[in-house]
């Protein structure tokens, strides 16, 4: 947890010659202007301007200023860049010139919903499951769609080309000071999964850029090229991002089941959100991604699991989020959905333990999620709570 101090310090003594600025669209792309020590104290002190017309979201023609405001906590190595001269990166709010945080700042979302929580005398932790296919590149270096192996589920080498990769993954990640619980070969044909211990909301999000473009740097330098669309393959499983929930209530109740039933309250109106493009919905209700708004404590094909573990490590896997969502932005909206429930003591009702793996079978029994992303749009837009959120301003730039 570096301090304004700490980054300057670091900056000389460490034979640092760029330091990049990173932020998110309102998509969750990350982007980055890059400065150079002489500019770091400014940017600490006045923040750093860019032109933000032609960024997606980001204000019109005639407000296009905004400014970076590096957080100086989140100042990491990026270690494939060169060791003389090191890159550093670091995090930024965005705001209008006069310091008002910019509405279109998701990273300021996030913080905010963190606060209400802290004030809800809640806390919770995050971590997630990012899958990813790895596709051979052509002799120009574009991306094909055939698989790098036609290894499944645990296989390991010959079977299992990803090894490498992933291992390279994984220590990349670790000598940027974040720490990978596990990873593995997924079900598909050069599939695989990289999964994060958990830390707090803010953490959680900033990993999850950060792997997303550790992994596609490393694929590319393998010659590979990593793809995290919900539905590359159609004949294959998709890629989810499952979401892991830890809920702490300072009163010491266990409030887990409450937090749970007011994401299954919300699901359907931030599903937009969670699931922002087409491709997204051609991947529900297929090789066991879920499409019914369930729960169980059995089985891995609802849209909720409480696994058995622990009582210190007792969690929510939220199944239906992919990669294409802004992590800041899901986040957020999965804290106030479960505060939601907490606050007004919800009960998510009976388990489904039920095989529902064949999601295209009609049960009319069982809510579904929003099956195509006009849908998904629609439940958003007429959605009180996302507006109460996000606001007027937030929905118009998205």
């Amino acid at each position: 947890m570096y301090t304004r101090e700490d980054v300057l310090t670091f900056v000389e003594e460490e034979d640092v010659k760029f330091i990049r600025l990173a932020f998110v669209d309102i998509f969750g792309k990350q982007k980055n202007i890059a400065i150079m020590p002489g500019e770091l104290k400014r940017a600490f002190e006045e923040g750093i301007p860019f032109a933000s017309s032609n960024i997606d979201g980001f204000k019109d023609y005639v407000l296009s200023d905004l400014y970076l405001h590096p957080d100086p906590s989140t100042l990491s190595i990026l270690p494939w860049r060169p060791s003389n001269g090191r890159v550093v990166r670091m995090f930024c709010n965005v705001t209008y010139p006069d310091g008002t945080p910019f509405e279109g700042d998701s990273r300021s979302i996030l913080q905010a919903a963190i606060e209400y929580a802290n004030k809800s005398g809640v806390d919770c932790t995050f971590g997630n499951e990012s899958e990813f296919y790895l596709f051979k590149t052509d002799d120009e270096g574009r991306p094909t769609k055939e698989p790098f192996d036609e290894a499944g589920y645990l296989d390991i080498a010959p079977e299992d080309k990803g090894e490498n990769v992933r291992r390279e993954i994984c220590f990349t990640l670790s000598e940027m000071g974040i720490v990978p619980e596990s990873s593995h070969h997924e079900a598909g044909p050069g599939q695989n999964e990289v999964d994060f211990r958990y830390s707090d909301p803010l953490t959680a999000a900033e990993n999850t850029l950060t792997l997303r473009a550790v992994i596609k740097t490393i694929a590319m330098r393998n010659g590979l090229f990593a793809d995290f669309s919900p539905k590359p393959l159609e004949e294959h499983s998709g890629n989810g991002m499952h979401i892991n929930i830890m809920v702490h209530a300072m009163d010491g109740e266990d409030k887990l089941r409450a937090f749970m039933a007011g994401i299954i309250k919300h699901i359907e109106e931030i599903t937009f959100f969670l699931n922002p493009t087409e491709e997204s919905y051609r991947r529900f209700g297929e090789k066991k991604a879920p499409i019914y708004i369930t729960w169980s404590s059995e089985n891995r094909n609802q849209l909720i699991m409480i696994p058995e573990c622990s009582k210190d490590r007792r969690h929510l896997k939220l199944r239906s989020p992919d990669s294409g969502s802004n992590p800041y932005i899901a986040y957020a909206l999965l804290i106030y959905a479960g505060l939601d429930g907490v606050r007004n003591n919800m009960d998510p009702g009976e388990p489904t333990n039920l095989d529902l793996a064949d999601g295209k079978a009609d049960r009319t029994d069982l809510k579904k999620l929003p099956l195509t992303l006009e849908a998904a749009r629609d439940k958003a837009l007429n959605s009180a709570f996302v507006r109460d959120i996000l606001g007027d301003d937030y929905l118009k730039l998205f």
